[in-house]
């Protein structure tokens, strides 16, 4: 970045609902992080519990409310269309920054290496909770949505995040797929370093699995080319179904997700953009 150049304008996006408990520990640690003039928006998605009170606790935070929910993939759109920035910081409301300077040292390589559409976050959680030594940033097919930055317009200019039957799962591989199909890079950032709270207790897994996979097999209705679709689908739906077979109580759900998928099909296939085949299985190739 140079000296005399002005600063990249940066916003925050978090998208909460019924959160209450943890979502202090994101906002404590967006303000925090060392970006000056960082600014920071909430929305939350027709929470029922105490989240609306914590907006007096965070004065400086731009508080927007839905009354009826509309999912992440609405909310997360909402947060970065309404953004007159350059850069979208994206924390999962029960995610939050390690050191303090893993979102200057986001921008400071966005900035330098404008092929880049997104950095990802080096992701902790109670699963991973091992920190690792800083490395050599490296291109991955993909981010974590938990803890990422995105430039602005090579987002806008893919379309943000696709609309799908599901509430949630695939956006993010949705997007960094369009991304690289615009010959644009996600970079991650080894040992920089987001914890990921992963707080289940507060998740209904049921309608979660459904949507993912509802979601999934949409996406690639949507972005597989043909005539590669007639074999990637099936295959698709063998590998959920190995899944299921070894994680007996998903079956129901996902089951449930197919079927919400072959409702919607007429309308996905309406929507059907499909990626240059180089870009598909160049993705399908990439290292994680």
């Amino acid at each position: 970045m140079s000296p005399t150049a002005p600063a990249p304008r940066v916003v925050a996006g978090i998208t909460t609902r019924n959160r209450a408990g943890i979502l202090p520990r994101a906002l404590d640690s967006l303000r925090q992080s060392s970006w000056p003039g960082l600014r920071i928006n909430v929305l939350d998605d027709a929470s029922t519990d105490a989240t609306p009170g914590l907006a007096g606790q965070y004065p400086e935070v731009a508080w927007r409310r839905h009354e009826r929910p509309a999912g992440i993939i609405a909310c997360r759109n909402e947060l970065m269309q309404a953004a007159d920035a350059d850069y979208f910081v994206c924390l999962d409301d029960d995610a939050w920054f390690v050191a303090g300077d893993e979102l200057a040292l986001a921008i400071a390589h966005l900035e330098a290496n404008r092929d880049v559409a997104a950095v990802a976050f080096d992701i902790l959680s109670p699963d991973r909770p091992d920190p690792v030594a800083r490395g050599t940033p490296r291109p991955v097919a993909m981010f974590i949505g938990c803890g990422h930055v995105l430039r602005l317009a090579d987002v806008r200019a893919a379309g943000y995040y696709a609309s799908a039957p599901g509430i949630y799962g695939s956006e993010e591989k949705d997007l960094c797929l369009r991304l690289a199909d615009r010959n644009r890079r996600v970079d991650l950032l080894p040992g920089v370093h987001v914890w990921h709270d992963k707080a289940w207790a507060a998740r209904d897994w049921f309608p979660l699995h459904r949507s993912g996979v509802c979601n999934e097999l949409a996406m690639t209705v949507r972005l597989c080319p043909l005539p590669d679709l007639i074999a990637v689908l099936p295959l698709k739906l063998a590998s959920f179904a190995a899944y299921w077979l070894r994680q007996p109580r998903f079956l129901r759900a996902g089951v449930a997700g197919t079927w919400d998928c072959a409702r919607h099909l007429p309308a996905v296939w309406r929507h059907r953009r499909p990626v240059q085949r180089a870009t598909f299985w160049r993705f399908r190739r990439f290292p994680s």
